[in-house]
């Protein structure tokens, strides 16, 4: 304050009470714990974003500031530290929560398979190309399908040849006339060859953004075809989508 003064009231002062996570002699950065979001001002008040470090994943709770990187342990991987890397496997210590696969596990592991009379392995050749891999989603596209959600997959169970999917569907973008979408539960169907083939791609615990036909399959739910377009979602499509809404009496 006394800067501030001496220059006249113009320069000097200290910034107090930053907002919005932010630190700094003019709240110019995030504060420890939260990395910068680039595509928003530091002035918004999502430019910080928490740096959600995994509790036992992580070696501490402070991430780059600019990538959002957590600082992981040995044969941990992922932008918060959630998941063992390639060649390791979970264990129950917290201090190494993932340790080295043994090779002689992975040599037992494949005899079993081969034992397995009922195992079906699924090969690339078998797979083809995937029709519903990550590809862009564009006006077109969006008018060709009956519906767009956003949808959070929450768990899976199998059922005969099919992989069930409780969701939660959090938005609903697109839907028929007669349609009875709407938020809430929802299950969502996929045959497990397609499952193994990774087309498409689901994982618990994630939100996508799912475009497909109603008429697909008799399941009650949605029924997941390799016609379908599920795309991991991304927080900074929620303008597009609703420049796609608002664009819609365009579709043939």
């Amino acid at each position: 304050m006394e800067l501030y003064k001496l220059s006249g009231r113009v320069s000097g002062g200290v910034c107090l009470k930053c907002r919005h996570s932010t630190a700094g002699r003019h709240c110019h950065y995030c504060k420890e714990g939260f990395y910068r979001d680039m595509t928003k001002q530091i002035s918004h008040r999502k430019a910080c974003k928490a740096c959600d470090c995994h509790p036992i994943g992580a070696s501490g709770k402070t991430c780059n500031q600019t990538s959002g990187q957590c600082p992981c342990k040995d044969g941990v991987t992922g932008i918060t530290c959630n998941r063992c890397a390639k060649g390791y496997q979970q264990s129950r210590s917290q201090i190494a929560p993932c340790i080295k696969i043994p090779k002689m596990s992975v040599n037992m592991m494949s005899a079993d398979a081969g034992d397995d009379n009922n195992a079906e392995e699924t090969t690339p050749q078998q797979c083809g190309k995937c029709r519903a891999g990550t590809r862009r989603l564009n006006m077109n596209k969006y008018c060709k399908r009956d519906y767009a959600i956003l949808a959070v997959v929450l768990e899976k169970e199998t059922i005969e040849d099919w992989a069930k999917f409780n969701t939660a569907v959090q938005s609903v973008y697109k839907r028929g006339r007669d349609s009875g979408l709407r938020r809430g539960g929802l299950s969502l169907w996929v045959h497990n060859q397609d499952l193994a083939c990774k087309c498409p791609k689901i994982k618990s615990n994630k939100r996508y953004l799912i475009l497909g036909k109603e008429t697909d399959g008799d399941k009650p739910g949605l029924t997941i075809t390799q016609r379908s377009i599920v795309i991991e979602w991304k927080d900074e499509w929620l303008n597009r989508m609703r420049r796609f809404q608002r664009r819609a009496k365009q579709c043939k």
